[in-house]
Protein backbone atom coordinates (compact mmCIF):
# COMPACT_ATOMS: atom_id res chain seq x y z
CA UNK A 1 0.00 0.00 0.00
CA UNK A 2 1.26 3.46 -0.75
CA UNK A 3 1.56 5.49 1.80
CA UNK A 4 -1.23 8.47 2.20
CA UNK A 5 -0.13 11.85 1.45
CA UNK A 6 -1.60 15.30 2.79
CA UNK A 7 -1.63 18.90 1.51
CA UNK A 8 1.10 21.05 2.83
CA UNK A 9 -0.15 23.59 5.56
CA UNK A 10 0.65 27.11 4.83
CA UNK A 11 0.49 29.24 7.89
CA UNK A 12 -1.24 32.96 7.83
CA UNK A 13 0.93 36.06 9.02
CA UNK A 14 -0.64 38.99 8.13
CA UNK A 15 1.45 42.20 9.38
CA UNK A 16 -1.28 44.63 8.65
CA UNK A 17 -3.44 46.80 10.92
CA UNK A 18 -6.41 45.77 9.10
CA UNK A 19 -6.50 42.41 8.19
CA UNK A 20 -10.54 40.79 8.14
CA UNK A 21 -9.43 38.05 11.00
CA UNK A 22 -6.64 39.35 12.75
CA UNK A 23 -6.18 42.78 12.04
CA UNK A 24 -3.56 44.49 14.04
CA UNK A 25 -2.84 41.63 16.00
CA UNK A 26 0.82 41.08 14.64
CA UNK A 27 1.41 44.61 12.94
CA UNK A 28 4.61 44.83 15.16
CA UNK A 29 7.92 43.26 13.36
CA UNK A 30 8.67 41.72 16.40
CA UNK A 31 4.80 40.21 17.02
CA UNK A 32 4.76 38.80 13.80
CA UNK A 33 8.18 37.39 14.29
CA UNK A 34 6.69 35.67 16.83
CA UNK A 35 3.81 34.21 15.45
CA UNK A 36 6.07 33.06 12.34
CA UNK A 37 7.65 30.94 15.00
CA UNK A 38 4.81 29.87 16.88
CA UNK A 39 3.42 28.57 13.64
CA UNK A 40 6.32 26.55 12.66
CA UNK A 41 6.51 24.96 16.39
CA UNK A 42 2.44 24.07 15.24
CA UNK A 43 3.70 22.36 12.26
CA UNK A 44 3.32 24.46 9.21
CA UNK A 45 5.02 23.40 5.88
CA UNK A 46 4.75 27.29 4.44
CA UNK A 47 4.59 30.40 6.12
CA UNK A 48 2.79 33.36 3.81
CA UNK A 49 3.61 36.87 4.61
CA UNK A 50 1.22 39.68 4.25
CA UNK A 51 1.48 43.36 4.29
CA UNK A 52 -1.40 44.10 2.83
CA UNK A 53 -4.93 43.09 3.69
CA UNK A 54 -7.05 41.87 0.49
CA UNK A 55 -10.35 42.10 2.87
CA UNK A 56 -13.54 43.29 1.02
CA UNK A 57 -13.11 47.28 1.14
CA UNK A 58 -9.68 47.35 1.78
CA UNK A 59 -7.69 50.59 1.47
CA UNK A 60 -4.19 50.33 -0.92
CA UNK A 61 -1.03 50.47 0.78
CA UNK A 62 2.48 52.13 -1.02
CA UNK A 63 4.83 49.65 -2.09
CA UNK A 64 7.44 51.35 0.56
CA UNK A 65 4.98 50.62 3.49
CA UNK A 66 4.59 46.85 2.38
CA UNK A 67 8.31 46.20 2.28
CA UNK A 68 8.61 47.82 5.61
CA UNK A 69 6.42 45.85 6.70
CA UNK A 70 6.85 42.32 5.43
CA UNK A 71 11.06 42.56 4.65
CA UNK A 72 12.20 42.68 8.47
CA UNK A 73 9.89 39.17 8.88
CA UNK A 74 11.02 37.57 6.23
CA UNK A 75 14.60 38.42 6.99
CA UNK A 76 14.16 37.01 10.64
CA UNK A 77 12.62 33.44 9.63
CA UNK A 78 15.63 33.07 6.89
CA UNK A 79 17.74 33.05 9.77
CA UNK A 80 15.76 30.85 12.09
CA UNK A 81 14.42 28.43 9.79
CA UNK A 82 15.00 27.14 6.02
CA UNK A 83 11.18 26.83 5.88
CA UNK A 84 9.44 27.71 2.82
CA UNK A 85 8.00 31.29 2.89
CA UNK A 86 5.51 32.77 0.78
CA UNK A 87 5.13 36.97 0.01
CA UNK A 88 1.39 37.53 -0.30
CA UNK A 89 1.49 40.88 -3.02
CA UNK A 90 0.25 41.86 -5.89
CA UNK A 91 3.37 44.14 -6.29
CA UNK A 92 6.09 43.25 -8.44
CA UNK A 93 8.50 45.42 -6.21
CA UNK A 94 7.58 44.03 -3.19
CA UNK A 95 7.79 40.41 -4.35
CA UNK A 96 11.37 41.26 -6.01
CA UNK A 97 12.26 42.74 -2.22
CA UNK A 98 11.05 39.53 -0.20
CA UNK A 99 12.68 37.44 -2.80
CA UNK A 100 15.70 38.88 -1.92
CA UNK A 101 15.15 38.98 1.55
CA UNK A 102 14.65 34.98 1.32
CA UNK A 103 10.84 34.05 0.18
CA UNK A 104 10.88 31.73 -2.09
CA UNK A 105 6.98 32.10 -3.11
CA UNK A 106 5.12 34.85 -5.01
CA UNK A 107 1.87 34.47 -3.31
CA UNK A 108 -0.23 37.01 -6.19
CA UNK A 109 -4.29 37.27 -5.53
CA UNK A 110 -4.20 39.45 -8.72
CA UNK A 111 -2.91 36.77 -10.69
CA UNK A 112 0.36 39.05 -11.74
CA UNK A 113 -2.23 41.88 -13.64
CA UNK A 114 -1.73 44.23 -10.71
CA UNK A 115 1.19 45.86 -12.70
CA UNK A 116 1.79 45.23 -16.57
CA UNK A 117 5.25 44.16 -16.02
CA UNK A 118 4.66 41.39 -13.23
CA UNK A 119 4.57 38.60 -15.62
CA UNK A 120 8.23 39.68 -16.72
CA UNK A 121 9.39 40.11 -12.98
CA UNK A 122 7.68 36.75 -11.95
CA UNK A 123 10.37 34.84 -14.99
CA UNK A 124 13.10 36.87 -13.52
CA UNK A 125 12.46 35.85 -10.19
CA UNK A 126 12.29 32.48 -11.08
CA UNK A 127 10.52 31.65 -7.71
CA UNK A 128 7.00 29.59 -7.27
CA UNK A 129 4.01 31.77 -8.43
CA UNK A 130 0.43 31.29 -6.95
CA UNK A 131 -2.22 32.77 -9.45
CA UNK A 132 -5.48 33.57 -7.74
CA UNK A 133 -8.72 34.53 -9.04
CA UNK A 134 -10.23 37.78 -7.96
CA UNK A 135 -12.76 39.54 -9.39
CA UNK A 136 -12.75 43.42 -9.52
CA UNK A 137 -10.53 44.50 -6.41
CA UNK A 138 -10.42 43.96 -2.67
CA UNK A 139 -11.85 47.40 -2.39
CA UNK A 140 -15.27 46.44 -4.48
CA UNK A 141 -15.11 42.88 -5.18
CA UNK A 142 -17.98 42.07 -2.76
CA UNK A 143 -19.90 44.92 -4.13
CA UNK A 144 -22.57 42.64 -6.76
CA UNK A 145 -20.21 39.52 -7.97
CA UNK A 146 -21.99 38.19 -10.71
CA UNK A 147 -21.07 35.08 -13.22
CA UNK A 148 -23.01 32.75 -15.58
CA UNK A 149 -21.31 30.07 -14.50
CA UNK A 150 -18.60 30.57 -11.98
CA UNK A 151 -16.31 27.09 -12.08
CA UNK A 152 -16.13 27.69 -15.70
CA UNK A 153 -15.34 31.71 -15.59
CA UNK A 154 -12.65 30.74 -12.78
CA UNK A 155 -11.21 27.99 -15.17
CA UNK A 156 -10.75 29.90 -18.04
CA UNK A 157 -9.34 32.56 -15.93
CA UNK A 158 -6.72 30.61 -14.28
CA UNK A 159 -5.78 28.35 -17.32
CA UNK A 160 -5.56 32.48 -19.06
CA UNK A 161 -3.29 34.09 -16.33
CA UNK A 162 -1.13 30.78 -16.68
CA UNK A 163 -0.54 30.76 -20.46
CA UNK A 164 0.65 34.24 -19.73
CA UNK A 165 3.12 33.94 -17.32
CA UNK A 166 4.39 30.70 -19.03
CA UNK A 167 4.60 33.27 -22.37
CA UNK A 168 6.49 35.93 -20.01
CA UNK A 169 9.15 32.93 -18.96
CA UNK A 170 7.97 31.22 -15.99
CA UNK A 171 8.18 27.66 -15.80
CA UNK A 172 4.91 25.93 -16.11
CA UNK A 173 6.18 23.73 -12.48
CA UNK A 174 6.42 26.95 -11.21
CA UNK A 175 3.08 27.84 -11.44
CA UNK A 176 0.13 27.16 -8.69
CA UNK A 177 -3.64 28.15 -9.10
CA UNK A 178 -5.90 29.36 -6.38
CA UNK A 179 -9.51 29.60 -7.42
CA UNK A 180 -9.90 32.08 -5.10
CA UNK A 181 -12.84 31.96 -2.19
CA UNK A 182 -14.33 34.75 -1.00
CA UNK A 183 -12.98 37.15 -3.79
CA UNK A 184 -15.32 38.67 -6.00
CA UNK A 185 -17.66 35.21 -4.90
CA UNK A 186 -21.22 35.29 -3.28
CA UNK A 187 -21.51 32.07 -0.75
CA UNK A 188 -23.18 29.81 -3.49
CA UNK A 189 -20.55 30.52 -5.70
CA UNK A 190 -17.23 29.70 -2.99
CA UNK A 191 -19.67 26.39 -2.50
CA UNK A 192 -19.87 25.86 -6.19
CA UNK A 193 -15.75 26.33 -6.71
CA UNK A 194 -15.50 24.05 -3.70
CA UNK A 195 -17.56 21.19 -5.02
CA UNK A 196 -15.61 21.76 -8.09
CA UNK A 197 -11.95 21.31 -6.74
CA UNK A 198 -11.51 18.49 -8.58
CA UNK A 199 -12.00 19.61 -11.63
CA UNK A 200 -9.55 22.24 -10.72
CA UNK A 201 -6.86 19.68 -9.91
CA UNK A 202 -7.45 17.80 -12.92
CA UNK A 203 -6.09 20.93 -14.70
CA UNK A 204 -2.38 19.90 -13.63
CA UNK A 205 -1.10 22.56 -11.41
CA UNK A 206 -0.87 22.40 -7.97
CA UNK A 207 -3.98 23.87 -6.29
CA UNK A 208 -3.73 26.10 -3.15
CA UNK A 209 -6.77 26.49 -1.13
CA UNK A 210 -7.77 29.14 0.86
CA UNK A 211 -10.69 29.58 3.17
CA UNK A 212 -9.39 30.18 6.84
CA UNK A 213 -12.23 32.03 8.58
CA UNK A 214 -14.29 33.47 5.61
CA UNK A 215 -17.74 35.16 5.52
CA UNK A 216 -19.43 32.27 4.01
CA UNK A 217 -19.39 29.88 6.96
CA UNK A 218 -21.21 32.23 8.58
CA UNK A 219 -24.20 32.36 5.84
CA UNK A 220 -24.12 28.33 6.58
CA UNK A 221 -23.65 28.98 10.82
CA UNK A 222 -25.14 31.90 11.48
CA UNK A 223 -23.53 32.10 15.02
CA UNK A 224 -20.23 32.54 13.59
CA UNK A 225 -20.11 36.05 12.97
CA UNK A 226 -16.75 36.42 14.35
CA UNK A 227 -13.91 35.56 12.48
CA UNK A 228 -12.70 33.31 15.30
CA UNK A 229 -15.96 31.47 15.41
CA UNK A 230 -15.02 29.79 12.19
CA UNK A 231 -12.65 27.08 13.14
CA UNK A 232 -15.10 24.15 12.45
CA UNK A 233 -15.70 25.08 8.94
CA UNK A 234 -12.59 26.13 8.01
CA UNK A 235 -11.31 22.40 8.77
CA UNK A 236 -14.27 21.01 7.29
CA UNK A 237 -13.68 22.83 3.95
CA UNK A 238 -9.76 22.03 3.77
CA UNK A 239 -10.84 18.44 4.56
CA UNK A 240 -13.02 18.20 1.62
CA UNK A 241 -9.57 19.95 -0.41
CA UNK A 242 -7.75 17.44 0.87
CA UNK A 243 -10.32 14.56 -0.36
CA UNK A 244 -10.04 16.37 -3.77
CA UNK A 245 -6.44 16.58 -4.30
CA UNK A 246 -5.49 19.84 -3.36
CA UNK A 247 -1.46 20.66 -2.67
CA UNK A 248 -1.78 23.05 -0.12
CA UNK A 249 -4.21 24.75 2.48
CA UNK A 250 -3.48 28.42 3.39
CA UNK A 251 -4.88 28.72 7.13
CA UNK A 252 -4.68 30.82 10.44
CA UNK A 253 -4.96 28.00 12.69
CA UNK A 254 -2.22 25.55 12.18
CA UNK A 255 -2.24 23.31 14.71
CA UNK A 256 -5.68 22.55 14.81
CA UNK A 257 -5.02 22.09 10.60
CA UNK A 258 -2.11 19.74 11.03
CA UNK A 259 -4.06 17.57 13.65
CA UNK A 260 -7.15 17.16 11.75
CA UNK A 261 -5.17 16.38 8.47
CA UNK A 262 -3.18 14.12 10.08
CA UNK A 263 -6.41 11.92 12.04
CA UNK A 264 -7.64 12.37 8.18
CA UNK A 265 -4.87 10.41 6.55
CA UNK A 266 -4.14 8.21 9.40
CA UNK A 267 -7.92 6.84 9.00
CA UNK A 268 -6.94 6.45 5.06
CA UNK A 269 -4.01 4.53 6.01
CA UNK A 270 -5.94 1.66 7.80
Amino acid sequence: MSPVSRPQVMGIVNVTPDSFSDGGKFAAAADGIEHARRLIAQGADILDIGGESTRPGAAPVSEFDEILRVVPIIEAIRKASDIPISVDTMKPGVARAAIKAGATIWNDVAALRASPDAPEVAAELGCEVVLMHMLGEPGTMQDDPRYGDVVAEVEAFLLARAFTAMAAGVAKEKIWLDPGIGFGKTAEHNLALLKALPRFVALGYPILLGASRKRFIAGIDPSAGEATDRLGGSLAVHLHGADAGVAAVRVHDVREMVQALEVQVAIKAI
